[in-house]
């Protein structure tokens, strides 16, 4: 047996519930459809990147980690690439 997947409907409150806390450490403004499409992709993201080190998450909390982890890079990316207000 495989290791458990996270269906799409918690997928998508987990990603709301990662974005949304990317945006509180980040310090932005976004909506909830903001907050779920980057709570989601950061999470995709993460994990790419956190699997090419050797890095495994697993289960609702793993992809919530992934999600805020890639949540906030995905903001600092965006900010970097429009020159937006920056971390003091």
């Amino acid at each position: 047996m495989g290791e458990p997947q996270v269906g799409w409907l918690l997928a998508i409150i987990v990603g709301a519930l990662a974005g949304w806390i990317a945006e509180m450490i980040m310090k932005s403004n976004q909506g909830l459809l903001m907050n779920i499409v980057l709570g989601v992709v950061g999470a995709i993201i993460a994990n790419a990147l956190f699997a090419m080190i050797g890095i495994g998450f697993g289960g609702v909390i793993g992809y919530l980690i992934a999600g805020v982890v890639g949540a906030c890079l995905l903001i600092a990316l965006a900010r970097m690439l429009r020159g937006g207000p920056r971390a003091v």
